[in-house]
């Protein structure tokens, strides 16, 4: 049986450029090579496309041996994406994206994938593109009846018109502390916690650098913060859940990607009615923004014990150190078959969308 070839796009055009490199040389790694010939491309973070050669050098020695240096399709002049039969040179049978955030993971390299008409792993356009919007996934997750903290969203035109009622409106409606996120970012970068007045200024002039909307949630009191871990298309399943102890105040860039301290507690210690809602609101807030394939569903558990729902990301980390595989080994599906898992969801995905009528002739 031939070799799937797999193209693994890391790197991007944003704020975690850094953190994909991280998790791209953790998938490459850890794909069989009796399974699967890898193809590495890359977009640096200026938006240049890297063909598979120059992509190869951006990934240190230790990957490199699990990468298809012989084969012609590394030294294509063009981005192998479209099946072409006549083509002399190999095409890819799947895409696996490893782009954390903005022109990666909202939809806008999986519309690209779609008009390519290949195979590729996660969720599809409306899905990447409503779960990386933090203020439209909110009020998706709302309007699906899921508990959500109080939020407002703030235009960067406007705060940097007159913030002053914007400032009041918050204070009325959210009060202090808060916390402050560019909309569409994530891996917790540009986040801030704002305890007063002059520290939400702060925070919004800095998540602003970000992005063009920020928003601004309500900061729960000492909140358990819990992740459960999702896989699937139309009938997902949900992994234990596990509960992060993070080295700082909150799970910031620096205590998800670079400390040691943060700890991870997997299986979480939660009772069986919480453990039932984690398992429920998942699946409801994966299919809410018609996710596919893999997300990550994060909540918080109050001092009253309430479950809220906090956000879903639809690729999260696949570090040595990311909650996402490590909920589903603990689950018992290890990296290497999680990963043959997405592959195969990938395909039965594009097998089902070419089911759809596309001509109006009987």
């Amino acid at each position: 049986m031939s070799k799937l070839r797999v193209g693994v796009i890391f790197g991007g055009r944003s704020g975690e450029h850094e953190v994909s490199l991280m998790s791209a040389k953790s998938v490459i790694s850890a794909l069989d090579p009796q399974k699967y010939e890898v193809i590495p491309l890359a977009i640096d973070k200026k938006g240049k496309w890297l063909l598979p050669k120059d992509a190869a050098k951006m990934l240190d020695s230790t990957v490199a041996p699990k990468l298809s240096v012989d084969n012609p399709i590394m030294e294509s002049e063009q981005l192998p994406l479209v099946p072409d039969p006549d083509a002399k040179t190999p095409f890819l049978d799947v895409i696996f994206p490893v782009l954390h955030g903005p022109h990666g993971e909202d939809g806008t390299v999986q519309g690209l994938l779609e008009l390519a008409n290949i195979a590729y792993v996660g969720a599809g356009v409306l899905g990447s593109a409503v779960s990386m919007d933090k203020a439209m996934m909110r009020s998706v997750f709302a309007q699906a009846g899921l508990p959500v903290v109080k939020w407002e969203t703030i235009a960067r035109k406007h705060w940097e018109r007159d913030p002053s009622p914007i400032i009041s409106r918050i204070e009325g409606e959210i009060g202090y502390p808060c916390f402050v996120k560019p909309a569409n970012l994530g891996s917790s970068v540009g986040i801030s916690k704002a305890p007063s007045r002059e520290q939400l200024v702060e925070a919004v002039n800095l998540a602003c650098e970000f992005d063009r909307r920020v928003v601004v949630e309500e900061a729960l009191n000492k909140p358990r913060e819990i992740e459960c871990s999702v896989l699937g298309n139309d009938d997902p399943i949900v992994s234990v859940p596990g509960e992060i102890i993070p080295a700082n105040e909150f799970y910031d860039y620096e205590a998800k990607y670079i400390s040691e301290e943060s700890q991870l507690i997997i299986p979480a210690e939660v009772s069986p009615e919480q453990r039932q809602l984690l398992e429920e609101y998942s699946i409801r807030a994966f299919k809410a923004v018609d996710c596919a394939g893999m997300a990550r569903v994060d909540f918080f558990i109050t001092e009253d014990q309430e479950v809220i729902v906090n956000e879903i990301n639809t690729i999260p980390g696949f570090t040595k150190i990311s909650m996402y595989p490590k909920l589903w080994e603990v689950s018992g599906i290890g990296y290497g078959e999680l990963l043959d898992r997405l592959i195969e969801l990938a395909l039965e995905r594009h097998e089902d969308r070419k089911n759809r009528r596309i001509s109006l002739k009987p």
